[in-house]
């Protein structure tokens, strides 16, 4: 489709820009595929609504195709500064539009934006040019421009002066500078790089500040517009004045006389200089000149007043004069020079001082008076009569200033100290000079008073009174003694002691102990009210000082009683021995006293108080007793009817907490003869014995039950025990017992008519394991020793050694005689109990075979009589062992059967007197010749003996 694109200028409607409105129109046709692109030119500043150009026309739209095309403009700036009219096709003004706003500088100024049509898409390029109008005037930034120029400036020289700015372009900006008057200043326009104008002043001839002291320029910018427009601004040059005059003192020297006390900010004097020139060169300002040295710290010097001030403390005594130099100088540099001499007086503005050379503290209290406590040294610097002074302490203290030499005091005491009065003391020494207004000084030094032991310990009281009751256990605390001591330290620290006095016959100490830190007072042991009630013991109490003082103070210990004592029945008396009985007539009335029971009460007070009660009676509605007296009345008729006998159990109570009591039997008659009475009260005594008899036989009966059931269980628990442990013995031994064979009873005597002809002793060293025990026998010493055992030493001579040894290696044991042997009731044992047949000869050592506990019992029986056998030995008697073993036979040692005894059997043994002994081997006969030797005599029965044979008879 073709599109028309054309450039158009159109103007505003006011006269500014009329001639606008002639240009001619250029009408451009350019072939296009779907785009067309118009460019419009307009003012700025043109009104809303105004009209910009016909779309349509200019495009070859119609208005129904702006429509369904729906046509809109789009911008790429959020701001719409041209609207579309759809309606009559044209494009408007829709805001304001200011072009220095939009583009600043920057021309050509244009806006560009698109309209869009729909079915089919079509777009439109617009472009705008904005034009430029001359609605800028040229403004400076400031409103006066000021210059300060030295009448010395020389001609030609440059001032540079403010550019004015003009926002609009082409020939509506800036385009040129003039300035009034001309007289000393001319302008000279410069152009910078990019085309903007500046402009400087030059100075055309010399200022003269006598004739013009201020000079007064206009400096005027023109724009190229039409109609043309300015801006305008100020100039101020004030010319500055040549500094041809130095300043001037008034006075060479300046005399000042000052108080030392002047404080800081005091005007000590002014200073003047004066400077003919105006201006900057006619002000002078002050200074102390560097020459002053360090005094120019003491005061300081208005620079601009000249006022000289005390910038420090001024001492006297440090310096008495000062001399300060002066300089003045103008605002040129050009100065002048002065001194000021300044003369201090004195005031009395120091107060004296007090130095404490030495000082001793503490001091003891037994110090004697004068004693030097401190020197002092005291002084006041200043002069005359401001620099005397007077020194003292407080009167009402112990202590004086004594003068010792010029400015050298010495404080001493007084008085005698007392450090339980006073125990620091804070001693303040003064020192006032004569000035006006005089000064004082104060020194405050602490002295303490060391303690010494010159005071004794004081008890809180005078005496002290504890109670304790009794039946107290022993430790118990009685009562705490406290004494004061005013001393102090080791002086102040108290012990207490118990004085050693006599208390019923002993020492207190065994009553009483005493705490020696606390002073507490412990019981040593129970008290008994009825033996002490009181006691009064001393205590003293001593300090530790050196020496030690001490005071003693008396404790007075009541003994408060316990109701621990029973009432004791002192009538009527009972007795085992007799029966007392009180008789009653049968015709005794109502009220007849019958006797009186008499109780007494060791406690006191309360607990010994008794009242009589009425226990038991054999007919209580006969008799009464009464509470508080124990009288024994009766209380209706006595008939003949009452029985003779009558017995009274009477309880006697006592009032403690808890009460105890005490009963009484009192036996009554009821009859007018003795005879009578006697008769009943015999058989009364026959029931009491009997009752007493009876209570004591049950007792023992049962303590011998409980007795035999413990034996009981003993024996259960060694039976158990023992057959244990035999079964443990024949398990090691891994074999029977040795069989003891048995021989014909040949029981003569003991002594020299048995078969033994000789007594030996045997001593027996058994273990679990028969195989290892040992066996030991002795003979008298004039007789050998025969050794059982292979590896021990022989002492028979060597023809018989050599004999022995053979025998006993071919020889084996016989068999008993088989007609010597117990009959049924003299077997021992459980073997024998029994009624069995004979055993036939050589079938065994016993009739019938023993058991294992009556072979064990027989071996025992025959250690024992061994172990006793024993003690006979005389000195010098030497034993040798042997051990048991299977070859081992009665046939080799001595024969002691008539001693054998067999525990276990009630058997009397019958030695059978015809029965002829087994024959003996030569070998046998001729050891037992050998050792055929006269008997001893027999060794006293010992107490062990003695022992074992009464049990043998028991048994």
């Amino acid at each position: 489709m073709s599109v028309l694109c054309f450039y158009a200028q159109r103007g505003a409607s006011s006269t500014r820009i009329s001639s606008w409105l002639m240009q001619p129109l250029v009408l451009l046709f350019v072939l296009s595929v779907a785009r067309g692109q118009v460019r419009y030119s307009i003012p700025e500043e043109m009104t809303k609504g105004s009209l910009v150009g016909n779309i349509v026309q200019d495009l070859g739209l119609d208005v129904k195709r702006l429509k369904s095309g729906r046509a809109r403009i789009f911008t790429e700036d959020s701001r719409e500064y041209i609207g579309l009219n759809v309606d009559k096709g044209t494009l408007v003004v829709k805001e304001r539009i200011d072009r220095e706003e939009l583009c600043a500088q920057v021309s050509p100024c244009s806006l560009h934006f698109q309209i869009i049509l729909e079915n089919p898409m079509e777009l439109h390029r617009i472009d705008v040019e904005i034009l430029d109008i001359n609605d800028h005037a040229p403004v400076f930034t400031r409103k006066e421009i000021n210059f300060q120029i030295s009448e010395l400036a020389v001609p030609g020289a440059r001032f540079s002066l403010d550019s004015a700015h003009d926002p609009d372009v082409g020939l509506n900006t800036l385009q040129k500078y003039t300035l009034i008057p001309t007289d000393y200043f001319s302008l000279k326009e410069k152009s910078r790089s990019d085309g903007t104008k500046y402009v400087e002043m030059v100075l055309q001839s010399p200022l003269d500040r006598e004739r013009d002291e201020e000079l007064r320029l206009t400096l005027t910018a023109f724009d190229g517009g039409n109609p043309q427009q300015s801006g305008t601004v100020k100039i101020s040059v004030t010319v500055i004045d040549a500094n041809d005059n130095s300043p001037a003192f008034s006075q060479s020297v300046y005399r000042v006389s000052l108080a030392e006390n002047a404080a800081i900010g005091t005007v000590v004097l002014t200073v003047s200089a004066t400077d003919k020139d105006k201006g900057s060169n006619g002000e002078v300002t002050y200074a102390f000149s560097q020459s002053s040295g360090k005094d120019v710290d003491l005061f300081r010097i208005d620079e601009n007043t000249g006022e000289i001030c005390v910038n420090s403390l001024l001492d006297y005594e440090k310096s008495k004069q000062y001399e300060l130099d002066l300089e003045a100088m103008d605002k040129g540099g050009l100065t002048d020079n002065s001194k000021v001499l300044i003369e201090l007086t004195d005031i009395n503005d120091n107060a004296p001082v007090i130095s404490v050379i030495s000082f001793s503290s503490p001091v003891p209290e037994d110090s004697t008076p004068d004693t030097v406590i401190a020197m002092l040294n005291i002084k006041d610097i200043d002069s005359g009569k401001n620099g005397q002074f007077k020194s003292f302490v407080n009167t009402d203290l112990p202590f004086r200033i004594k003068s010792s030499s010029s400015n050298f005091f010495t404080l001493v005491t007084d008085q005698i100290l007392d450090r339980e009065r006073m125990s620091e003391y804070n001693i303040t020494v003064t020192a006032i000079d004569e000035g006006s207004p005089s000064f004082s000084t104060n020194k405050t030094l602490t002295l303490k008073i060391s303690d010494v032991n010159d005071n004794a310990p004081v008890f809180q009281r005078q005496s002290y009174t504890a109670y304790v009751m009794e039946n107290n256990s022993p430790g118990v605390s009685v009562l705490s003694v406290k004494a004061h001591d005013k001393d102090s330290g080791n002086n102040a620290r108290i012990s207490y002691f118990l004085e050693d006095t006599i208390v019923n016959g002993v020492s207190a100490s065994t009553f009483i102990s005493v705490n020696a830190e606390s002073g507490e007072i412990l019981a040593v042991r129970s008290f008994d009210y009825e033996q002490t009630k009181e006691f009064i013991i001393r205590v003293k109490a001593q300090d530790g000082g050196s020496p030690p003082l001490s005071s003693n103070v008396s404790v007075k210990i009541m003994i408060q009683d316990q109701n621990d004592n029973a009432p004791q029945v002192l009538y009527p008396v009972q007795s085992g021995a007799s029966v007392v009985a009180e008789i009653v007539p049968r015709s005794a009335d109502v009220g007849y006293l019958v006797t009186k029971v008499v109780a007494v009460d060791v406690d006191s007070g309360q607990n010994a108080w008794l009242s009589y009660k009425l226990q038991k009676a054999t007919d209580r509605a006969l008799f009464e007793v009464g509470l508080q007296n124990g009288e024994i009345r009766t209380v209706c008729q006595v008939t003949d009817k009452d029985a003779v006998k009558q017995r009274l159990t009477i309880v006697v109570e006592d009032n403690g907490q808890p009460s105890r009591s005490a009963t009484v039997n009192v036996n009554v008659a009821v009859a007018d003869s003795f005879p009578e009475v006697l008769s009943e009260f015999t058989d009364f005594a026959h029931d009491k014995d009997y009752n007493d008899n009876l209570t004591f036989y049950l007792v023992l009966a049962l303590a011998v039950v409980s007795f035999l059931f413990i034996v009981s269980i003993i024996a259960i628990l060694s039976v158990k025990c023992y057959r244990w442990r035999r079964e443990r013995m024949f398990y090691k031994s891994g074999a029977n017992l040795p069989v003891i064979p048995y021989y014909p009873p040949l029981y003569a005597d003991v002594g020299v008519t048995g078969t033994l002809q000789h007594v030996y002793n045997y001593e027996v060293c058994r273990t679990t394991d028969s195989r290892k025990s040992d066996l030991k026998y002795g003979r008298p010493c004039s007789e050998s020793i025969i050794s059982l055992d292979s590896s021990g030493t022989q002492t028979l001579t060597h023809a018989q050694r050599e004999k022995l040894n053979n025998d006993v290696s071919v020889d084996e044991q016989k068999p008993p005689n088989a007609d010597w042997r117990f009959t049924q009731n003299q077997r021992p044992g459980p073997s024998g109990a029994a009624a069995t047949p004979e055993v036939a000869v050589g079938t065994g050592p016993w009739p019938n075979p023993p058991t294992e506990a009556e072979q064990l019992q027989a071996l025992m029986a025959a250690a024992n009589e061994v172990s006793e056998a024993t003690n006979t030995l005389g000195p010098g008697t030497m034993g040798l062992s042997t051990r048991y073993n299977p070859q081992f036979t009665l046939q080799h040692v001595p024969d002691y059967r008539q001693n054998v005894y067999i525990p276990g059997s009630t058997a009397t043994l019958t030695s059978n007197q015809q029965q002829p002994q087994q024959a003996l081997s030569p070998q046998q006969a001729a050891i037992a010749a050998a050792a055929a030797q006269p008997e001893p005599p027999k060794a006293a029965q010992t107490p062990a003996s003695k022992k074992k044979s009464t049990k043998k008879e028991k048994k």
